[in-house]
């Protein structure tokens, strides 16, 4: 049986049934003249409750075998399948074949109207065939983000590539069932078109671009906190996708980011501090000039007394007795100064405070001396990256050098208020 005939054979079992459906309105009293709408009423009306049946039905069936199939293999693909709705887009199909059979049906009556309702049902075909395809696709992206090479690669970017493409084929498919021309037809109107399509898709073209190279050059994963003081963004990365880059700011609030922005501007990338294991912290104290003085010999044996002190006294004194003797003004060239004490002895305090890592930097060290001081700087890092953690090290830290800085006679410089009680004191002349 050719083609022919069998399309011959389906025309009389559709004339035959649409014959049948108006003899038995006929039968139940209704008029002739409307005849016609009420059938197609009637059988619109059976067609759709007869599809939502045989959708709930598919889909019910089509889970069930799909979670006994989990239970049974343990595979996480299939897990993810249910979570991407496929058994319920699988369980379009069947609806689909009823519609598009009963068609010629339900519009025997109105034949101007099956074309364009064969037409409409394929294209619907086109959308479900894109949208079983893109939950594989996103099935796999879960298996894959499982892995640890890939668990903080940005797949959602990708998806949405491939998703892209599925629709501009699936567009060309469309394009030739509502207008029966082929392919070739519809890419040579989107070349004379390609200049409007670059403006209107430059923003994701420019995204695809800058994941790629985000992804290749491994500049940013989700995970990462990242600052960009151009968007006011510093907090974790949360989502990479062919646009944008969403970003939970410490505040709880949420900044997106062009994803194009990360190639084409600076931020700053913590990852590296975060894979080290420590976190670095500067702080200076401003000394006043004039309570920085040499130290007697007196005072220095005081001094010895603290803890990791004597070791550099002893040395410094006797490294200067061998020093030539000089008179007057320059007797006090080879002498300790308190503001050295001080130096050495943050830095024995840090190399010996548990939560600082011994193994990077550790520096105590003066800067350019200026208006409000000399500026001793300390410049370590903790051994630990937690927010919390390190606030409350580098308090306690900086606390004990402000508390400890008395001892050695030396004063912090801070400006005044208008309610600083100053001790003055008024030398009387006496005649």
């Amino acid at each position: 049986m050719d083609s022919k005939e069998i399309q011959t054979e389906a025309g009389s079992i559709t004339k035959t049934i649409a014959l049948w459906i108006q003899d038995f309105l006929i039968g139940l009293g209704v008029p002739e003249q409307g005849i016609i709408y009420t059938k197609l009423i009637v059988l619109f009306a059976l067609v759709v409750i007869i599809v939502l049946c045989l959708q709930y039905l598919l889909r019910r069936i089509l889970l069930f075998v799909f979670h006994r199939a989990v239970n049974i293999t343990k595979l996480s693909f299939i897990n993810y399948t249910i979570e991407n709705r496929l058994p319920h887009y699988l369980a379009l199909i069947g609806p689909y074949s009823f519609v598009r059979g009963t068609i010629p049906v339900v519009f025997y009556d109105f034949h101007t109207m099956i074309t364009p309702m064969l037409k409409a049902t394929d294209v619907y075909m086109v959308f479900m065939v894109i949208w079983i395809i893109m939950s594989i696709v996103r099935s796999f992206g879960g298996v894959l983000q499982e892995k640890p090479a890939f668990h903080n690669k940005p797949m959602k970017s990708y998806f949405q590539v491939v998703q892209i493409v599925l629709f501009i084929f699936g567009a060309v498919v469309i394009y030739s069932i509502l207008t029966g021309k082929s392919a070739t037809t519809f890419f040579a109107a989107m070349g004379a078109a390609s200049a409007i399509l670059m403006l209107l898709f430059q923003d994701s073209i420019k995204g695809f671009a800058g994941s790629i190279q985000v992804t290749t050059n491994n500049m940013v994963q989700i995970g990462d906190w990242i600052t960009m003081n151009k968007y006011g963004a510093d907090g974790n990365v949360e989502e990479i996708n062919l646009t944008t880059v969403k970003i939970r700011n410490f505040d709880k609030t949420i900044t997106t980011v062009p994803t194009y922005a990360l190639i084409s501007d600076s931020f700053q990338n913590w990852r590296g501090m975060q894979d080290s294991g420590g976190r670095r912290f500067r702080r200076a104290l401003n000394i006043k000039h004039n309570t920085i003085r040499f130290l007697t010999d007196d005072e220095l044996e005081r001094y010895k007394e603290i803890d990791g002190l004597k070791e550099y006294i002893t040395a410094k004194q006797k490294e200067f007795s061998k020093m030539p003797k000089r008179e007057g003004l320059l007797s006090n060239m080879y002498r300790i100064t308190n503001s050295d004490l001080f130096l050495q002895y943050g830095i024995y305090y840090l190399r010996n405070h548990p939560r600082i890592d011994k193994n990077l930097t550790l520096l105590v060290r003066q800067l350019p001396p200026g208006p409000q001081g000399l500026p001793i700087e300390l410049y370590t890092f903790t051994n630990t990256t937690v927010w919390a953690d390190y606030e409350l090290i580098l308090s306690e830290i900086v606390n004990h050098f402000i508390g400890i800085v008395k001892y050695f006679d030396l004063t912090i410089f801070e400006e005044s208020s208008g309610s600083d009680i100053f001790d003055v004191y008024i030398k009387e002349n006496v005649k």
